[in-house]
């Protein structure tokens, strides 16, 4: 059990550095920073609709579209990593069955465009 601590050692130490940081960063943004935001930075901006208003009003329907499209390129992303790393290992069927899934999200990716769920207006 004690062979098993230690080789989480470094782990809680990278945790603990990483807190550290993070918290020395928001800190001196903190002491350093004027905290006087003004209408620049309380207006809308990528959401569409003013940060201190009502919550429960309507909202564009194409923002949910684009966060939608962007997890399924994303978790594209996370398949192609585990992929790449095991590629020596799993020989000719595992690089085509990732060409045929590239495939399959390309040819998604196209429809889409061609939609115009990428286009904004």
């Amino acid at each position: 059990m004690d062979a098993l601590l230690r080789e989480y050692l470094p782990i809680l130490i990278f945790l603990a550095i990483a807190v550290a940081i993070a918290a020395i960063a928001v800190g001196a943004s903190w002491i350093v920073a004027r905290q006087r935001p003004d209408s620049e930075k309380t207006s809308a901006y990528e959401c569409g609709f003013d940060a201190f208003d009502d919550a429960r009003s309507k909202f564009e329907v194409r923002f949910y579209l684009v966060a939608i499209l962007f997890i399924i390129f994303d978790l594209e992303v996370a398949f192609l990593f585990p992929w790449a790393v095991t590629l020596g290992q799993i020989g000719m069927f595992g690089f085509w069955s990732m060409m045929v899934f590239l495939a399959i999200l390309t040819i998604g990716f196209v429809y889409e465009w061609r939609k115009g769920a990428l286009e904004w207006e």
